[in-house]
């Protein structure tokens, strides 16, 4: 496992994402299928504030019951119409692990409202 917290995962081939249709759930994303990964900041309206679901139809927030004290958000965009919207616990580790698998990772600013 390159990176490992309580509810994300990367290994070599995949990103698996705990709590993401309903707590106890787990959906895996193959590596080869993410086209783009965007690193934005949250605010209270942005994203710190769900803890798990969305307000958003184009976004998905995994279960993350500590969501509301973390600052920075990825979204996964793998080609569907619904991309997950994560907060890892260390955020520069998850990018790293992302980024030695070849995923590129670019900075997008603000969140949007989940």
């Amino acid at each position: 496992m390159a990176y490992q917290d309580r509810s994300i995962g990367v290994t070599e081939d995949a990103l698996t994402i705990r709590g993401y249709y309903f707590p106890g759930t787990v959906k895996r994303v193959p590596l080869a299928s993410i086209r783009s990964v965007r690193r934005a900041d949250m605010s209270a309206f942005r994203g710190r504030g769900r803890i798990w679901g969305t307000a958003n139809p184009g976004y998905w927030a995994n279960f993350d019951s500590r969501r509301p004290r973390k600052t920075v958000a990825f979204l996964v965009d793998a080609g569907k119409a619904v991309k997950p919207f994560v907060t890892p616990d260390d955020p520069a580790a998850f990018e790293s692990a992302l980024r030695e698998r070849g995923v590129e990772v670019t900075d997008s600013g603000s969140s949007p409202v989940i």
